[in-house]
């Protein structure tokens, strides 16, 4: 029997993602994170599965898009987190797998560890975060508008 996991396509959310921020345009990074990613990851998180975000299918990707998505998650929940429940996939552009492993990933976690929030463009909807001290995920807003 196949191992369980979460499965997100990113054609699903959009065919041409836009650009890092809300206030910069349609079908954002922060609002793809928002609105899809932060949610599968905590379910995915607290059902100790495998999340598989497959890149593939939309039109192209600006690498801010991407950093904004990715970046937020590993500031709400962590690197090790994050790295022990997320398989990126990509058989077009496989270099964005290396961008968001190798540069987003520590990046963000620096980001976390120095208590630097992400901005916020939009109002958002509560949405999950662990708490390092419990390792519990607690849903509020964590951050208003900037």
């Amino acid at each position: 029997m196949e191992e369980q996991k979460i499965c997100i396509a990113l054609a699903d959310y959009s065919k041409s993602p836009g650009p890092r921020y809300c206030y910069q345009g349609d079908d954002s990074g922060e609002d793809f994170y928002h609105k899809i990613l932060n949610k599968k990851f905590k379910e995915a998180f607290d059902k100790k599965l495998e999340l598989e975000v497959n890149l593939d299918g939309p039109d192209g990707y600006a690498s801010s898009f991407l950093d904004e998505a990715f970046g937020n998650l590993i500031f709400d929940f962590g690197q090790e987190n994050v790295q022990s429940h997320v398989k990126i996939i990509s058989n077009e552009e496989p270099e964005w797998i290396e961008m968001i492993e190798k540069e987003t990933f520590p990046e963000w976690e620096k980001r976390r560890r120095d208590n630097q929030s992400p901005k916020k463009t939009v109002e958002h909807e509560e949405w999950w975060r662990l708490n390092f001290a419990n390792n519990s995920t607690e849903r509020q807003k964590w951050i208003g508008k900037s």
